[in-house]
C-alpha cells in the first residue's frame, strides 16, 4: 500500500525534525513543493525554513513574528530561506535522502 500525500509530508517533517539540530537554529518551517516521481516510488517534499547563526538571532526573529515589529538587524540583513528536498519512499514512508534545494 502506498502512502498518500499527507502521510508523505508528515513523514518528511518528522524526519527533518529528528535531525534539525544538525543544521543549526531553524525557524518557520514551511511546505514549499510536493512531487511524486514518475515511477511512483518516491515522494519529493521540499521544506523551506530560516537558518540562524545563534539562538539569540532565532529569538529576535520569533519576537518580530509575535509583535509584528521587525528589529533593525532584520531590516538591514534579512534572512533568506533555506530549502531541503526530502525524498520519502512512497511505499513505506521511510527517508531515502535529504538534499539541498538550489534556487
Amino acid at each position: 500500500m502506498t502512502i498518500d500525500v499527507r502521510q508523505a509530508v508528515s513523514s518528511a517533517k518528522n524526519h527533518l525534525n529528528q535531525i534539525i539540530d544538525l543544521f543549526g537554529y531553524i525557524d518557520d518551517i514551511r511546505l514549499e513543493e510536493i512531487e511524486l516521481s514518475s515511477d511512483k516510488k518516491s515522494w519529493f517534499i521540499t521544506l523551506g525554513f530560516h537558518l540562524f547563526d545563534s539562538p539569540i538571532d532565532k529569538q529576535k526573529n520569533s519576537l518580530k513574528k509575535e509583535t509584528g515589529i521587525p528589529n533593525l538587524a532584520n531590516l538591514l540583513n534579512p534572512k533568506e530561506r533555506e530549502y531541503k528536498v526530502i525524498e520519502i519512499d512512497a511505499e513505506t514512508g521511510e527517508l531515502k535522502s535529504i538534499k539541498i534545494r538550489e534556487l
